[in-house]
């Protein structure tokens, strides 16, 4: 053996990545009781989840925060409720991880305020905020400013805590939700750089950096990655992502110090990669992707968050949570693993492997250099089109087995699974009476947040001077910070920068997006297309017409985009609006767009209020012959209740064929309609 492959001395031994568990959720009182128990278990950092209002900046008793308040998160209303998540937590011992982008800077602003109120010096404060609005746009659904504003709040951000809370990793550009909208691991490395570039691009613009910081602005840049099951290939992605880095930032920005130019990411493994379908297969996935980011001592994550086994079929519980925790201790202390400097140095194969990843996604970081970099290539709708296209490939190659899922497509037999026995205790549900607990508490402390013991100042003045300095050039962190001292509600914030910057309905990518599946002779997509084509000639329309809505928050859309796109090619004309609809909208465009069909896409667990209110309103329209057809996660006690309401059919994630849905949507708009079913050939 090499010097290099034999064990290191005991005092050599690496010490442990951050071991986090992504939590949060009902209230600030209720997480905050999660934290402290994670923390007592030997967690070493906290990653916060927030809910869909807290991330698009309503407050709790808006229209469009119905039926999502504290579902996917904990609800972040104020100061006080940021004082209540973090009681008994000394901060300065922590290093706190914040999944929040659009707004990031309020809720690093109401998290500096009560660092100051525990007595805790802010440059002591360690953590992240994620801060990467690029990919809201993109994949997860975020956002709320259009792109140049929310580049300047990112700008700003950056700026003030380099410059005053130095340990703080103010933006952690985030590739992650790129992979599960369908990104390639080209794309995934090519996107997030160019989201880097243009960052950092703005930030030296700025005037806000002097020339002698440029470094530590560098430094304080990390990334948040995704890591699939195939961990090879990886693995591998981890040391392409390091050695662009490392050349972007020295040959662009000219920054001299290694240190500063070290490719610095956390981890949380494939989440939408799991499966409802024999879920226990999910803790060997989880192990698998782990290793992709730990077994490289040269490209090792330096945080790493596990999913839990059963979050295809809904929210975990806090023993499941435990149970991803114990799967990175047991790597960390059990095995030899941190005792072996890198292992995969001099491999023939991992560097051909490597090499060829760093040179395609350096052409494609060109290409969109070429087109004025990443905002612009967001604002055209080119990068969300790619990403649309390549998950409509990958869904095709599942659908037709070319790419294996074991117990989705392969090896489906299974014996009775003593995990999902009882379904309603297999994942943690959230009492819908929170939401309006929530929605007092907040109608209280709007009414009382002048009184002692806070005694905030009126939070008018404070909104006002929070506009001016948006219509100006200024920083505007510190205008945030005087609205949070001064009890201003996550709504309020948001909707007084509405007001100047406007917002921002993303590009789709589903009209551009090409065919995924042919229609071929004899395959299951032209039987499909030939059933849309006789049905619409039987109704005497020239086309099908079918909506696929998404109401409520929840900006996951990779689901319905891919039925929107695949409705298309088997002969629909589809209506698909994007993101972020109230139920009153969704029934307006249906009934205008004369439609026979609706679809409906909820991954956020808001579907058991929004999807009844769609059917009451349809209802009063006098739309009832329009089948309603439900997607997401929804447990199985959910799914009966929605079909008792009227829902004609429920589709969830072990629901994996998107030809045979649309399928079964032209069956339920036959039966809507009265019309014989066709026989489909065997």
């Amino acid at each position: 053996m090499t010097e290099r492959q034999t064990p290191q001395a005991k005092n050599e031994r690496d010490r442990p990545w951050l071991m986090r568990t992504y939590a949060g959720h009902s209230t600030a009182e209720a997480s905050n009781e999660l934290y402290r128990r994670n923390l007592a278990k030997g967690q070493t950092g906290l990653s916060v989840a927030f809910d869909l209002p807290t991330q698009t900046g309503y407050d709790p008793d808006h229209i469009l925060a119905r039926g999502e308040v504290g579902r996917v998160g904990v609800p972040v209303s104020h100061l006080g409720d940021m004082r209540r998540l973090f009681q008994d937590i000394p901060l300065d011992q922590m290093n706190t991880s914040m999944t929040i982008n659009a707004t990031a800077m309020w809720l690093l602003a109401l998290y500096q305020v009560v660092a100051e109120e525990q007595g805790v010096d802010i440059t002591k404060l360690q953590g992240t905020t994620q801060n990467d609005i690029v990919k809201e746009y993109l994949s997860r659904g975020t956002h709320v400013f259009p792109p140049v504003p929310s580049l300047r709040l990112t700008t700003d951000m950056i700026c003030y805590t380099v410059n005053n809370i130095p340990k703080w990793n103010p933006i952690n550009i985030c590739s992650y939700h790129l992979q599960e909208a369908g990104a390639t691991p080209v794309q995934e490395i090519a996107y997030a750089m160019s989201t880097a570039i243009a960052v950092l691009d703005a930030v030296f613009a700025s005037g806000q950096i002097a020339e002698e910081q440029k470094g530590d602005v560098v430094a304080r840049i990390s990334f948040f990655v995704n890591a699939g099951v195939r961990f090879v290939e990886e693995m591998c992605k981890m040391r392409a992502f390091g050695r662009i880095w490392d050349r972007i930032t020295r040959e662009r920005y000219g920054i001299e110090n290694p240190k500063h130019r070290r490719f610095r990411y956390g981890v949380q493994v494939n989440s939408l990669g799991l499966t409802e379908a024999q879920p226990e297969n999910n803790i060997q996935r989880i192990v698998l992707e782990m290793l992709a980011v730990t077994l490289s001592k040269d490209a090792r994550a330096r945080a790493v968050q596990l999913p839990a086994w059963n979050e295809a079929l809904g929210l975990p519980r806090p023993w499941d949570q435990q149970w991803s925790l114990r799967m990175q201790q047991v790597l960390a202390y059990e095995s030899d693993l941190l005792e072996y400097a890198d292992i995969f140095e001099g491999s023939h194969v991992i560097e051909a492997k490597v090499a060829q990843l760093v040179e395609d996604s350096f052409a494609e970081i060109d290409r969109i250099q070429e087109m004025g970099g990443a905002m612009a290539a967001v604002e055209s709708g080119y990068l969300k089109s790619q990403l649309v296209s390549s998950h409509a490939e990958r869904r095709a190659r599942i659908e037709s087995g070319d790419e294996k899922i074991v117990g989705v497509n392969i090896f489906e037999s299974t014996e009775p699974n003593p995990l999902t026995a009882d379904l309603d205790a297999a994942i943690m549900t959230v009492d819908p009476a929170v939401e309006a607990g929530v929605t007092a508490a907040l109608k209280d402390w709007r009414d009382t947040r002048y009184q002692p013991p806070f005694n905030h100042p009126r939070p008018c003045k404070a909104l006002e001077r929070l506009k001016e300095a948006a219509k100006g050039t200024g920083n505007l962190m510190e205008a945030t910070l005087e609205c949070a001292r001064a009890g201003v509600t996550t709504g309020e914030w948001a909707g007084a920068l509405r007001e100047v910057f406007g917002e921002f309905r993303a590009p789709t990518g589903v009209s551009s997006a090409p065919v995924a599946v042919t229609a071929e002779e004899g395959s299951a997509m032209s039987e499909v297309r030939r059933k849309v084509e006789l049905t619409a000639k039987e109704m005497g329309v020239g086309k099908l017409r079918f909506l696929v809505g998404k109401p409520g928050l929840d900006g996951h859309s990779n689901g319905a985009e891919q039925i929107a796109v695949r409705a298309r090619d088997a002969g629909f004309e589809v209506v698909y609006q994007g993101i972020r609809l109230t139920p009153e909208e969704i029934v307006t465009a249906a009934v205008a767009e004369d439609v026979h069909a609706v679809g409906l896409s909820i991954l956020s667990g808001s579907h058991a209020q929004l999807v009844p209110d769609v059917l009451e309103r349809l209802r009063v329209a006098g739309a009832t012959d329009i089948p309603v057809i439900a997607g997401g996660i929804i447990p199985n006690g959910d799914a009966e209740d929605l079909r008792a309401a009227g829902v004609a059919a429920v589709f969830t994630p072990k629901d994996f064929d998107i030809t045979g849905i649309i399928g079964r949507i032209v069956d339920e708009i036959r039966k809507a309609n009265k019309l014989d079913p066709l026989e489909v050939p065997a």
